[in-house]
């Protein structure tokens, strides 16, 4: 088998030829169709987080170990199968849940291994998909895609979740106005999913017009270009000059957090999702006297992505593959992520 490493951060994917591993117990080989090209494995190539302030977290300080074979997102066809696997058989196409926990803390014991405290996950502490063949540790994490596209699929395993997740919180207190920040392949999922299972008048924020033009496609209601110095005073228009009742910021940069505390109401809901780090000033008295909430979002469980899978089988979801490459173009694809040049999502196909 082929796979595409990095072999240590910052610098160039390798592509190295390795012996196709034979699955045993409950294991299942699959045949790589299609893996996303994710900020997360932008982030294990450069190797860690911006914290801001100078200081980096290092992805090695959480347990990565290089070299690894990034690509969490992960669809391809069953190739073999171990002695224990039941329910799945070969010539299967699915989708991988990569979300992988211990299975032993609390977080494992009910169902949401994404939130475990010493995580295994694929394309990050343990090979993924950046390969013509992967090796999933048990059949459980499998979920058939029974018509949807696969290249469409592989987004539904991290950012589509992820996306899903953080929309199901914003969506809690009943919004009004849901302000959703970034209109990247997460900001766009979160357009459609908020369509799909919320009541709330969608408004966009975002730097590029274009990405804007495309979440208006998706169903936004209201989209700001935000680098319009009056983009807080036109979301509050917007939103009867009382604010958004919920804000999802998919950026989640210094800029970006100032606008989400500039723009939420009395009682408003606020959900941090996107990693790109930095800090901020922030006063502290505002969060009791407004009552508001602030909460993470981290990808979702098994149960979350198979009711995805479902969405995207009703035509609901529609994810945006804008740019397709090969294995040996692995770098390509991440330096086109980190340049920005992708609209949705890409993907690579061994």
């Amino acid at each position: 088998m082929k796979s595409s490493r990095i072999i240590s951060p910052n610098e160039p994917l390798s592509v190295s030829e390795f012996e196709t591993p034979k699955p045993e117990g409950d294991q299942v080989l699959l045949k790589v169709n299609s893996v996303g090209v994710c900020h997360s494995d932008l982030h294990l190539w450069e190797g860690g987080y911006d914290l801001g302030d100078g200081k980096f977290m290092k992805v090695t300080d959480r347990g990565v170990k290089y070299p690894v074979t990034p690509g969490h997102e992960i669809v391809g066809t069953v190739e073999d199968i171990g002695s224990d696997v039941s329910g799945i058989m070969r010539g299967d196409q699915v989708l991988v849940f990569p979300w992988i926990g211990c299975g032993e803390c609390p977080a494992c014991k009910v169902g949401n291994e994404n939130l475990c405290d010493t995580p295994k996950s694929m394309g990050v502490f343990q090979d993924g998909g950046y390969s013509d063949y992967a090796l999933i540790p048990s059949f459980k994490y499998l979920a058939k895609l029974d018509g949807v596209d696969p290249d469409a699929a592989t987004s539904l395993a991290c950012s589509g979740l992820t996306a899903y997740t953080a929309i199901k919180k914003a969506n809690q207190n009943s919004p009004e106005f849901l302000v959703i920040v970034g209109a990247g392949g997460l900001g766009l999922m979160g357009v459609q999913i908020a369509k799909s299972i919320s009541n709330a008048k969608i408004i966009c924020a975002d730097l590029d017009d274009e990405k804007l033009n495309t979440a208006k496609e998706m169903g936004a209601d209201f989209v700001i270009n935000s680098k319009d110095p009056q983009t807080v005073e036109k979301i509050m228009s917007i939103c009867n000059d009382k604010g958004a009742d919920s804000v999802v910021d998919f950026v989640n940069n210094p800029p970006t957090a100032k606008l989400d505390f500039a723009i939420l109401r009395k009682r408003g809901n606020l959900v941090l999702v996107g990693l790109f780090g930095g800090s901020f000033e922030l006063s502290l008295v505002t969060i009791p006297l407004k009552s508001i909430t602030i909460q993470g979002a981290y990808t979702g469980n098994y149960t979350d992505m198979v009711e995805l899978l479902a969405l995207a089988r009703k035509g609901i979801l529609n994810p945006i593959i804008s740019k397709r490459y090969t294995l040996n173009e692995a770098n390509t694809a991440l330096e086109d992520l980190k340049a920005r040049k992708i609209i949705g999502r890409a993907v690579i196909n061994p």
